[in-house]
């Protein structure tokens, strides 16, 4: 006979079923039965945030550095709204993280009694699927449901709302093998004819690239690997999203570097250019395409991805493939290989490649007086990357930066906020990779403006004596505001310049870490090392060129071949050295 339990402890019995670790949350009235069912056991950390938006970005960062799903405990009213914009993040970089809210007792529902709102409503938009569990009889099911729905096909945000009488009431406890998940189970296996089709537009193709995406670190480690077998098999070229960074590596023979509006130079002009583009687990975002209609113009395109609402819903491909990456990788390799691994006639592509790779696009003059940010993001990369380390970042040209000037040799090594571009994501997801990595290196690459949004999580990083660095790009500006409005708003700086900005190392000793400041490039090596050795929290103040652009870039509205690039650059290609 199954188990008879409380509503608060099904909840935790089922965390315990799904493999849970760690719960990221913030108290409140409304899920206080659950809060003492989990100080009644040990298997389960809860990480006490200290505010719900942070707790929410904490799972983000550990569901993408282990690839199991990230799991938060909040409030019903405010509790609920403030994970609203971490919900939203997570769906659009189609990240898997379970969110419990806490709400009013069912008889108070629709009352607008103390701290209720309609998180089912509210959060519909913003998730892959929502719960509001009126009979406790349901929630046991309903939480593994949840589980099954974040992680299975495209990943994504649920959230599960829990009205407090539920908690409290008893009920058999449904295990996971026994839960209704067959009701919701995507489609992974691509039929082989369209499979097949695909190999015998790679034997015919003369320019391909492959342009990869998150859907390849998402499917797991096996696909990246498939990728990486797949592009040695061929030579074809492979260009990234922001989001993909790390699914091939970046020493690879075969790496362009990211594409799109502040991609590299030979990645855009590769994507402009190719006569079939292979698009895997990417969805055709306008900050890669540019303007439509002249994006990719020449080209046949193919676009594997698990989810069939993605496929054509931006640009029409000539091949469209539903199912996992892994396993459409697995038998394009294999078919590939059977008809005796032909491919077209890719060697004039290739020196079109290695010419384009001539231009230094991200060359840019560097400074004895001044820091500039391309320098102090190479000097970290040069410093860290024998680590274990872990890279998260906030959102403006600090993130851009770091995408163009750190390296990831694998998956799973690079968390940022690419769809939703939410300022405030880096710090939280970094104390959410370090709870899920406790002896790597963890290093947030901030703005100061974005670092500012969620500040307050300093007060977790020290309770919880969580070693993550936070390596601020200080520019005193709203950095990328100012870039476009110098650029393309005729220079009138409109709320773009910050002021009152803190003594950032008064403010971690404030806290009770450590803060180092640094303004000159001679000091930056030394600094970065004292930052990397220090055992605790680290706010590292960067003071670095306060007008300087981030470049390619591709103007909002322009295809690939317009881009804009730095004058050092513009004069090398004006020279006449490339057409």
């Amino acid at each position: 006979m199954a188990a008879q339990m409380t509503g608060a402890k099904m909840v935790v019995q089922a965390l315990k079923d799904q493999g849970v670790d760690t719960v990221f949350g913030y108290p409140g009235g409304a899920v206080l039965p659950i809060y003492d069912e989990i100080f009644q056991q040990n298997d389960i950390r809860h990480v006490l945030v200290r505010h719900e938006q942070g707790a929410v970005h904490a799972a983000e960062g550990y569901a993408r550095s282990t690839g199991k799903p990230g799991v938060v405990l909040v409030t019903s009213g405010p509790g609920a709204t403030n994970a609203v914009t971490g919900l939203t993040d997570a769906l659009l970089d189609s990240i898997p993280i379970v969110v419990l809210t806490g709400q009013v007792a069912t008889f108070l529902i629709g009352t607008d009694g103390f701290q209720e709102a309609d998180t089912v409503g509210i959060t519909r938009p913003c998730t892959k699927h929502n719960w509001l569990v009126k009979d406790t009889a349901e929630l046991s099911d309903v939480m593994h449901q949840a589980f099954h729905v974040a992680t299975s096909g495209r990943p994504g945000p649920v959230l599960v709302d829990l009205p407090k009488d539920v908690q409290f009431a008893e009920a058999a406890y449904t295990p996971p093998a026994k839960a209704r998940t067959s009701h919701y189970q995507p489609q992974v296996k691509a039929p082989i004819a369209e499979v097949t089709r695909l190999v015998e537009m790679i034997e015919q193709a003369e320019r391909p690239i492959f342009y990869t995406g998150g859907g390849v670190i998402n499917s797991g480690p096996a696909a990246s690997q498939l990728l990486r077998e797949l592009v040695a098999a061929t030579g074809f070229p492979v260009t990234s999203t922001l989001m993909g960074l790390g699914a091939y590596p970046a020493s690879g023979p075969q790496w362009l570097g990211m594409l799109g509006m502040h991609g590299l130079y030979e990645a855009n002009m590769a994507m402009h250019g190719c006569d079939l583009m292979i698009n895997v687990g990417a969805r055709f975002d306008d900050r890669i395409t540019g303007r439509l209609q002249d994006f990719s113009p020449n080209s046949r395109k193919v676009h594997i991805d698990i989810d069939p609402s993605s496929v054509n819903k931006i640009v029409r491909v000539d091949l469209p493939i539903i199912g996992d990456v892994a396993h459409v990788l697995e038998d394009v390799l294999k078919v590939w290989k059977s008809r005796g691994r032909k491919t077209g006639n890719t060697g004039p592509w290739a020196e079109q490649i290695a010419q384009w790779k001539q231009v230094r696009s991200l060359a840019y003059t560097p400074s004895e007086k001044t820091i500039k940010p391309q320098y102090a993001l190479e000097r970290l990369e040069a410093l860290t990357k024998d680590h274990d380390r872990y890279i998260t970042t906030e959102v403006g040209q600090h993130q851009m930066w770091a995408a163009q000037f750190l390296g990831f040799e694998a998956p799973n090594r690079w968390m940022t906020s690419g769809g939703l571009g939410t300022m405030g994501y880096g710090f939280p997801a970094s104390i959410g990779v370090q709870m899920a990595h406790p002896e790597a290196l963890v290093i947030n690459v901030a703005g100061e403006a974005s670092w500012l949004m969620n500040m307050q999580e300093m007060g977790t990083a020290v309770q919880y004596r969580l070693p993550v660095k936070q390596f601020i790009l200080n520019n005193e500006r709203l950095g990328m505001v100012r870039q476009w409005q110098e650029l393309l708003h005729g220079e009138r700086y409109s709320a773009s310049w910050s002021e009152a900005l803190p003594d950032f190392v008064k403010l971690a000793e404030a806290f009770g870490a450590k803060g180092i400041l640094c303004s000159d490039p001679a000091d930056l090596d030394d600094a970065i090392m004292e930052m990397l050795t220090h055992d605790g929290p680290v706010i590292f103040d960067c003071l670095v060129e306060k007008h300087e652009n981030c470049f390619p870039m591709i103007p909002s509205g322009k295809p690939h071949n317009e881009m804009l690039l730095a004058a050092e650059t513009e004069a090398f290609v004006g020279g006449g050295a490339l057409v």
